[in-house]
């Protein structure tokens, strides 16, 4: 080809190359392209413009022109070849690392050319096809001839099946070689270039994908507002279930406990073997460095459409790779804040089958993470209440009940449901003088205050019982106390004298529901009860009741949560349900009938106990012969 040497045959070869590309530019539209074929074309074509290029500079070094002048002439030229082929074209360095991509490159991977320009190759394909990838990539840098890649390109919408072909070229001015990968999809079209964002139109897609996001915000509000009681690990779970379900084919949520970082669930695909690596993942708390924990750290969110480094989150003792166990590939960090403290991270990943994580997947785990974390806050500030509460209401009532020679004494408190705070029940069982005396009460209301209330007066009967003897005076000594304060208590106190073969018992009522007594043959009687509440008037008088019971005879005392206990409809527990329960459970363990009252309350009002509940039972033992 001596007439190539000649300027004006270069030019007209320049010239019909240029024809050549834009027929290639124009079958490409074409409904039965063979990409194939257009791509080894285009190659071939590619040949033919470095072969001109370097005659052309040849030319001009021969005649004296600038060296400089030439590489940029044969640079633009390339490169007006390289932006108009019709086939996805991508201009690697030896070391895989993407210098430029033409449009069609970016389309193929539902992306800007810049976004892809400076970054690893193999980055754009799924794992399972990077390491061969890099293996023909070296190859064609070491030996100059072309190679071909079957390849799977992680395309924003849905991966692109394709065969890769790599040529070796030559630049001038570039000290190493350079490959150009050319791709040509299986299916033998590119994926429908993505409409420009002009802030006007929102395509159907678009529009469903925003309503997609929507949804899945509002369905974590809901789940984690929907229990009436906050429950932390249960708000964190639900959390990573929805995300691992609607967004991504992983969710990772690692909380801060004190100066603890620890991993608290993984859900992943639902998989035989995805269960398996989900608990090797659980077992890792993140690291320090690993992406969770810098999120956590920083307090900074963190998005990798491709992600580079396999070990972002870690390896697992064997040295392998988390994210190279889950194929993660698109990945996406996030601190879940209060608002003044940072809680914890969520960590999504996906392999790319259904496309990156892009800007608006970030910002809908943002808002999520932000809810979440608002629930973890409220659910620790509702169980240090709940631990205050119960200590405190632990302090209210006695830790064991004494032991009786000839009674059997057992009791019960039942908390509200959902209470977190302290309850105004009170039960005492205390030696006097005389024999023994039972207290059960209650105090109008709940919290700190009521709980000091509830001190003063079962400290107050215990107390003043060392030295009266009658129920009378010490319920009249302990009004006298609580006339201060701004809450009325209501009280049954029962004194108890042995004599013979049974027991004499006094009973004390201030306002308090009337006991029950259970014979031994099954008859039950109520007492009278009655009496003025305790801390309203100074002109106090209690009801007075005398009873004797004799051997297999029990008394039992409750608060008025018992009676007051609804169901669904409304309707009451009330006496007479409680008349028959305490009837059945006759004859049985004090303990027995206890628990069988409090089975009845909770089936009665379907787990939701409005109240708080207090029962003290005591029952006359057969004499034993020695």
């Amino acid at each position: 080809m001596s007439d190539q040497l000649e300027p004006a045959v270069i030019m007209r070869e320049i010239g019909d190359l240029e024809l050549r590309i834009e027929e290639l530019h124009q079958a490409a539209s074409m409904p039965a392209l063979d990409l194939r074929a257009t791509l080894e074309a285009a190659l071939v074509e590619l040949d033919l413009a470095l072969t001109a290029l370097r005659t052309l500079g040849g030319l001009q070094a021969a005649v004296g022109d600038d060296d400089g002048s030439a590489a940029e002439t044969e640079r633009r030229v390339l490169r007006t070849v390289f932006q108009d082929a019709p086939v996805p074209l991508f201009l690697l360095d030896r070391d895989a690392g993407v210098r430029r991509v033409n449009q069609q490159a970016a389309v193929l991977l539902g992306t800007s050319p810049g976004y892809v320009s400076g970054k690893p190759f193999p980055i754009f394909c799924d794992l399972p096809t990077r390491a061969a990838l890099r293996s023909r990539l070296a190859a064609v840098v070491r030996t100059g001839n072309r190679g071909h890649a079957n390849v799977r390109f992680l395309s924003k919408k849905s991966p692109v099946d394709a065969v890769v072909t790599l040529a070796r070229v030559w630049i001038r001015g570039e000290p190493d070689p350079l490959v150009i990968a050319a791709a040509a999809p299986v299916s033998g079209k590119l994926p429908e270039p993505e409409p420009p964002e002009d802030g006007i139109t929102v395509g159907d897609d678009a529009m469903a994908t925003v309503m997609h996001r929507m949804d899945v915000l509002a369905s974590a509000t809901e789940l984690l507002l929907a229990e009436p009681v906050l429950n932390e690990s249960m708000a964190v779970r639900r959390c990573a279930r929805l995300l691992a379900t609607e967004l991504a084919d992983w969710a990772i949520i690692d909380v801060a406990l004190g100066d603890d970082f620890r991993r608290q669930v993984v859900f992943g695909p639902d998989e035989e073997r995805c269960a398996e690596v989900s608990r090797t993942i659980e077992d890792l708390d993140p690291a320090p460095g690993a992406l969770p924990h810098t999120v956590y750290g920083n307090r900074q969110t963190a998005l990798y459409a491709h992600v580079e480094d396999l070990d972002i989150l870690g390896v697992t003792a064997d040295g392998i790779s988390v994210c190279g166990l889950m194929g993660a590939t698109s990945m996406l960090s996030v601190p879940i804040e209060d608002g003044e403290n940072c809680l914890g991270a969520i960590t999504l990943a996906t392999s790319g089958e259904h496309g990156q994580f892009d800007l608006m997947d970030l910002g809908v785990v943002q808002r999520l993470a932000r809810h979440l974390g608002l629930v973890i806050r409220a659910a620790r500030l509702y169980q240090r209440r709940i631990e205050v509460a119960d200590s405190l209401q632990a302090s209210l009532l006695p830790r064991e009940l004494p032991t009786i020679p000839g009674l059997e004494v057992s009791a019960r408190y039942i908390g509200a449901t959902g209470g977190v705070e302290v309850g105004g029940d009170f039960y005492d069982v205390f030696e006097t003088t005389t024999g023994w005396g039972f207290v059960l009460g209650d105090v109008c209301g709940k919290g700190e205050e009521a709980a000091a209330v509830t001190a003063t007066a079962r400290h107050g009967v215990r107390l003043l019982s060392r030295w009266k003897t009658e129920p009378a005076e010490v319920l009249t000594m302990v009004n006298q106390a609580l006339m201060a304060e701004d809450r009325f208590v209501t009280a049954v106190l029962a004194g108890l004298t042995v004599h013979g073969t049974g027991v004499g018992i006094t009973l004390g009522s201030a306002g308090h529901p009337p006991s029950i007594v259970i014979r031994a043959d099954g008859v039950v009687r109520t007492a009278s009860g009655g009496g003025v509440p305790l801390g309203l008037f100074d002109d106090f008088a209690p009801a007075i009741e005398s009873l004797d019971l004799e051997a297999g005879d029990t008394l039992f005392l409750y608060s008025d949560g018992v009676l007051d206990a609804c169901d669904q409809m409304r309707e009451r527990f009330g006496d007479e349900r409680l008349i028959e329960i305490l009837a059945t459970y006759n004859g049985r363990p004090l303990h027995e009938v206890l628990m069988g009252v409090e089975r009845a309350l909770i089936d009665f009002c379907e787990g939701d106990l409005a109240d708080d509940v207090s029962i003290l039972a005591l029952r006359v033992l057969p004499l034993t012969m020695d």
